[in-house]
């Protein structure tokens, strides 16, 4: 154990932490209540069917916000207590908790002649408080989270030396991350990946990889759904880090979420290491927005350590703020290095380094323009893109319209992925291309592939190696249907020698 599995140094912060939640839970409770008051499309689509139809829903909308907004009234008293209590508390606290399940077996030995496959799945779930989830036409929290913890991890996992043999790239697979039947000329510097026989078909899948080995979720907001994930996920996924971000008072501002970051990993945790962005505005100043990074033991080599790097961040949300996220970024990729050169030690075996997230802008519009040329891109690979603007055919934007996300044809994992293989359901369904301004690019040529803004990179070791990482595999998962207003990306990556 090398990391502190409570968020707290010792029992009596922990016990104060909960007794401040108490006080500030039912101030807290009734505005949650408020504002889940506003109704998803799909509420109203059902309410109109109703035969009491709207009239008796508002009159029941009316005396149910009376009855919140005299409870949060009531309950402000405790809340202030609760906060003052709070305050101080959040100033010991460590920046994320740690899950353990005791028993897990130690990495095994690896023989460096033999490729290895790690999979990586990154997605934001949107797993804020039901009210607030309601601006994103989402709410049911508690389910939505049941649900993504029940399909992240859908069976007990195989003893590692097992799946060694098991995860290899599926070529010839529609469903899987794509066949590679043919390869077309690439720009030069761009990298090569599996993809369909038909170039402009979209690599997607309806299901999360069973074999997964890393999850980086962002917008893990709510308290009662981390606790759900972890729980679920502890049997497949003995390393958890959640609750990541610093709260309170932080340089001047009041941060009441944190930082929604949440990542299980197979493999032992070595470090974990999370910065807070210094310049979140707007409504995303409340949340503790940053990056976490975190050195995994993946085996022994001739008595070397063989491990990886994971990095995870969810950037600035805001169409009009390319200006912080380019600066986030750039904070971003210094910590990751300072991070990189604190932790390794003299004959670490690299495998992989990985960086990941939301990162709040695309390839493709206008609006985007700063982003798409940053630095990061000079460093890590994406494989998804071919050069600034351009985006590999085969990839599609992994943001929804949020207001139909309900609709017949994206209903399901079966259904989201039938319709977001063709054009015309892509543009419908996916987010379009944008201005500077937020507002969409009129002017955007079509049939465009949609916004991808969750990303999963990669970096190429460089100089003398014993190991290179190559992709095997990329897909768009369909998964989360209704569930969430993104779809989750995964990355398979082989480990194999690197040529002499």
């Amino acid at each position: 154990m090398f990391l502190p599995e409570s968020p707290f140094p010792n029992r009596a912060l922990a016990a104060l932490d909960r007794l401040a939640w108490g006080l500030l839970t039912p101030s807290f409770w009734a505005a949650d209540r408020l504002l889940d008051l506003q109704q998803t499309t799909a509420e109203r689509r059902r309410q109109r069917q109703r035969r009491c139809g709207r009239c008796c829903g508002c009159a029941g909308q009316a005396l149910a916000g009376l009855a919140y907004g005299v409870l949060l009234l009531l309950s402000l008293p405790f809340a202030t207590l609760g906060l003052l209590l709070w305050l101080p508390v959040q100033a010991r606290r460590r920046p994320f908790a740690y899950q353990y399940a005791a028993g897990t077996a130690p990495a095994e030995p690896w023989d460096l002649q033999q490729p290895r496959t790690f999979a990586f799945v990154s997605a934001n779930v949107c797993l804020l408080p039901s009210g607030l989830a309601k601006f994103s036409n989402l709410g049911q929290t508690p389910q939505r989270a049941a649900y993504i913890a029940r399909h992240l991890a859908p069976a007990p996992p195989e003893p590692p030396s097992a799946r060694a043999s098991l995860i290899e790239p599926r070529r010839g697979e529609a469903d899987g991350y794509g066949g590679t039947l043919c390869t077309p000329r690439l720009p030069p510097g761009s990298v090569a990946v599996e993809m369909p026989a038909e170039a402009g078909e979209p690599v997607l899948s309806e299901h999360f990889p069973p074999d997964a080995d890393f999850v980086c979720l962002q917008e893990v907001f709510e308290a009662g759904a981390a606790a759900c994930l972890r729980r679920r996920l502890a049997g497949t996924f003995p390393h958890i880090l959640s609750e990541v971000g610093a709260r309170g008072l932080r340089g001047g501002r009041l941060k009441l979420l944190d930082s929604g970051l949440f990542l299980a990993s197979r493999y032992p945790l070595l470090a974990a290491r999370y910065h807070a962005f210094p310049n979140g505005a707007r409504e995303d100043a409340a949340a503790a927005k940053g990056l976490l990074a975190v050195q995994v033991l993946l085996g022994s080599a001739q008595g070397q350590r063989v491990v990886g790097y994971v990095g995870c961040t969810h950037l600035q949300a805001p169409a009009a703020d390319a200006a912080i996220r380019d600066e986030q970024l750039t904070l971003g990729l210094r910590w990751l290095q300072l991070f990189r050169e604190a932790q390794e030690q003299r004959g670490d075996v690299v495998a992989f380094d990985v960086f990941c997230g939301d990162l709040n802008f695309d390839n493709c519009s206008r609006g985007d323009e700063l982003n798409q040329r940053h630095r990061l891109f000079e460093v890590y690979r994406d494989p998804c893109r071919w050069q600034p603007g351009q985006d590999a055919p085969w990839a599609i934007g992994s943001l929804l319209n949020c207001l139909k996300i309900y609709e017949e044809p994206v209903s399901t994992p079966e259904k989201m992925k039938r319709t977001l293989s063709q054009p015309a359901g892509r543009q419908r369904y996916l987010a379009g291309p944008i201005l500077p301004s937020g507002q969409p690019d009129p002017a955007a040529p079509g049939p465009w592939q949609g916004r991808r803004i969750d990303y999963i990179l990669y970096r190429q070791h460089r100089g003398a190696r014993p190991l290179r990482t190559e992709v095997a595999g990329v897909s768009f998962i369909t998964q989360l249907a209704t569930r969430s207003d993104h779809l989750p990306v995964a990355l398979r990556l082989d480990v194999a020698p690197a040529p002499r």
